[in-house]
C-alpha cells in the first residue's frame, strides 16, 4: 500500500471525484453532456467517446489535487490510456490525485428490499490489473431500499467479505451500501444499516482498513463517529440523485463526510463548450463540492 497514498486520504482536505460510469450508465451520462446516441454507432464508439470526456475533466487545469483528494475509475477507464499514460497513472503522477477502481458488476434482483451485489467473477483479475496500475483502492456498489433487517445485514455482510479480500490483495476497499434517498423508512434503515456495520467492525481483525460511500443522512452527523474509528480511513458521500446545491447543503452538515459526486460534479458540462467555459462550469462544481466536504 501507498503510504503517500494512504496520508492524503486520511488527512487531506478535498473530496473524491466518482468518474466510473459503466456501461449501463454511459449513454445517459453521454446524452447529459450533450452527445446523442445517434452520434455513435457501436460500443467502442461510446466508450471511446466517454473516455474523451473523461480525459477532458482529469486533464482540465482546474481538476487538481489542492482540492480533489482522489478520483474513482471505470475498468476500461484504468485501462486506457490518457496523453500517453494509463489513466491511474497519469492521475497520480500528474496530478497528485489518488486512484480507485470501480470493481462490483451489477447487483442480483431485489430481495428483502435490498439488491446484494452479483458474484465479482474477475476480482482477482482487476485486483492484479489495480496493483499493476498503482491503484490505491476499489468501490463496490449495494443497495438498500427497505428498513428491512435481513436483507441489510446480508449486505453489509457481503460487502466486509468482499472487502477483507481486496484489503488482503492489497487495495483498500470501498464498501458502499448505498440508501436510496426516497424510500419512506431511510432513516430506519441507516440505523439498521449503521448497527450491522459496527457488529462487522467489531469481528473485524486490525490489520484491515476500509473506506465507506453512503448516502446523504437523513441525521446530521449520523457517520460522525464512525468516521473516527481507527480502521475507517474515511468516510464519504454520493450525492445520490439530490440536485447539486441540495446535496452541497446537506453535506455541509455532516463534518465526519467528504463528497464522492458524480452526476453534481459533471452536471453543467457540455462538449459543446469550449476549453474557457468547460473549465469555468468545472471549476466552479469543484469549489462547490470542496467546500461543502471542509466544512
Amino acid at each position: 500500500m501507498n503510504e503517500k497514498m494512504l496520508d492524503q486520504m486520511k488527512n487531506g482536505k478535498g473530496f473524491i471525484a466518482a468518474l466510473d460510469q459503466s456501461g449501463g450508465s454511459t449513454p445517459k451520462a453521454l446524452k447529459h453532456y450533450g452527445i446523442n446516441e445517434d452520434q455513435y454507432s457501436s460500443e467502442e464508439e461510446m466508450f471511446n467517446l466517454i473516455h474523451e470526456m473523461r480525459s477532458r475533466i482529469i486533464t482540465s487545469k482546474v481538476f487538481t489535487n489542492e482540492r480533489i483528494l482522489g478520483a474513482i475509475l471505470f475498468r476500461k477507464t484504468m485501462n486506457s490510456k490518457i496523453e500517453g499514460k494509463y489513466a491511474a497513472e497519469y492521475l497520480w503522477e500528474e496530478k497528485g490525485i489518488v486512484p480507485f477502481l470501480k470493481v462490483d458488476e451489477g447487483m442480483e434482483a431485489e430481495k428483502n428490499g435490498c439488491q446484494l451485489m452479483k458474484p465479482i467473477k474477475s476480482l482477482d483479475e482487476q485486483i492484479k490489473e489495480a496493483n499493476e496500475h498503482k491503484v490505491f483502492g476499489t468501490k463496490m456498489r449495494s443497495v438498500i431500499g427497505a428498513a428491512n433487517r435481513e436483507g441489510i445485514a446480508e449486505i453489509i455482510h457481503q460487502q466486509f467479505e468482499v472487502g477483507k479480500k481486496i484489503f488482503d490483495g492489497g487495495l483498500v476497499p470501498i464498501i458502499e451500501p448505498e440508501v436510496t434517498i426516497t424510500i419512506p423508512d431511510k432513516a430506519e434503515a441507516e440505523e439498521i444499516m449503521l448497527e450491522e456495520i459496527q457488529k462487522n467492525l467489531e469481528a473485524l481483525p486490525e490489520k484491515y482498513q476500509i473506506m465507506f460511500k453512503f448516502s446523504l443522512p437523513t441525521k446530521e452527523g449520523f457517520y460522525d463517529e464512525l468516521a473516527k474509528h481507527p480502521q475507517v480511513v474515511r468516510v464519504v458521500a454520493l450525492s445520490g440523485g439530490y440536485p447539486i446545491d441540495e446535496a452541497n447543503e446537506l453535506l455541509s452538515k455532516n463534518s465526519g463526510m467528504i463528497a464522492s459526486f458524480s452526476r453534481a460534479l459533471l452536471n453543467d458540462l457540455s462538449a459543446q463548450q469550449s476549453d474557457d467555459e468547460f473549465d469555468a462550469k468545472l471549476d466552479e462544481a469543484i469549489e462547490n463540492i470542496y467546500q461543502a466536504s471542509i466544512q
